[in-house]
């Protein structure tokens, strides 16, 4: 999920773990731990020159149980030498940072499993990509609450039951909306499933997630031999079905078996996308598990990619949303999220 969802969590281990014997030194030490992962961002591209591979590294390794085992064992030690001096001699112990780091760095690519990026939580042994696709990227409902009650606890003595209580308080409320988007989740997959047999669409597979900021507007696709069908429903649309769907073809115009690249992007997109040519040398690969900007145009999905050739390979420019004219997207949003 977003830096700042992580930043929450983490900082709710470290107050789980060690806020008795530290305070909010220890929301620090967690917020430090739930940081670690996301910052594979910058060590793709410090490992790789080309992009596709520096993005592909994102929520890898990094993000994988292993790697938070052995994480929490190097940064436990670590800070624990450093801590473990002065006043602070012997009032934490290397158990408790170990603890408190595991927790930190586990936790983080566990709530990031629920959204429908994809996290190689078992990598280096497997690089399959677990998507519950229950909740979106990011989701001020599972957020504001749960930092509003850290900010609280933050203003008690570390020893107090008050602290402990706002703590319980924020993990509790966030939980429960985690379990109300899974319900939601399991519904809407039902709506769309009869959606596609009342539209007479006879698909291989099928995925919903939900739009960006909320969990009541709902995006599907489904495959079929030759091309997608994709719809939005929102749980305030008079009629229980997905109304609204388009065709998009499945367009190829890098073919994955010439491109190992293509293939590469392919796995990343759970093979849901659609390759364009520009001209010559550029290309649009549209990742299709997220919604089109643009109804009538197959090549705007926001997460689009804007790829060229680079000697023998495939390079692509810098990432950016297409978030041109926000607030009428926003707008659009709104709108469609009240129902139809």
């Amino acid at each position: 999920m977003d830096s700042l969802t992580q930043i929450v969590l983490g900082a709710a281990c470290g107050e789980a773990v060690l806020g008795k014997k530290i305070g909010n030194k220890a929301l620090f030490y967690g917020v430090i731990g739930g940081t670690i992962p996301d910052l594979d961002v910058y060590v793709g591209n410090l490992l790789y020159n080309n992009q596709i591979d520096a993005m592909l590294f994102h929520r890898g390794f990094m993000h994988s149980i292993l790697f938070s085992v052995l994480g929490a064992f190097l940064l436990g030690w670590l800070v624990h030498k450093l801590y473990n001096s002065g006043q602070r001699l012997h009032t934490t112990t290397q158990k408790n940072w170990t603890s408190l780091f595991f927790w930190s760095l586990f936790t983080h690519p566990i709530l990031d499993c629920f959204t429908p990026y994809g996290t190689q939580l078992f990598a280096p042994f497997s690089n399959y990509r677990v998507a519950l696709n229950n909740i979106a990227v990011v989701d001020p409902m599972y957020t504001l609450p749960f930092l509003i009650c850290m900010i609280a606890l933050m203003f008690f003595n570390r020893t107090s039951v008050k602290r402990r209580f706002w703590l319980k308080l924020g993990l509790g409320i966030s939980s429960v909306y985690m379990l109300f988007t899974f319900g939601n989740k399991l519904y809407i997959d039902s709506v769309f499933k009869k959606s596609l047999k009342d539209n007479k669409i006879s698909s291989t597979r099928f995925s919903t997630q939900p739009a960006i900021f909320n969990n009541v507007l709902w995006f599907g696709i489904a495959e079929t031999d030759t091309s997608y069908f994709v719809a939005d429903y929102s749980l305030f649309d008079t009629k229980d079905r997905f109304l609204n769907f388009r065709s998009i073809p499945k367009q190829r115009d890098l073919p994955p078996s010439e491109f190992i690249d293509i293939k590469n992007l392919a796995w990343f997109s759970n093979q849901y996308y659609s390759v364009y040519k520009i001209d010559n040398n550029e290309y649009s690969y549209n990742d299709l598990r997220y919604p089109l900007l643009d109804e009538t145009n197959p090549n705007s999905s926001v997460f689009s990619l804007l790829l060229y050739k680079d000697e023998n390979r495939l390079n692509m420019k810098p990432f950016e949303p297409k978030f041109e004219g926000f607030n009428n997207i926003m707008t659009t949003m709104w709108l469609r999220m009240k129902g139809i």
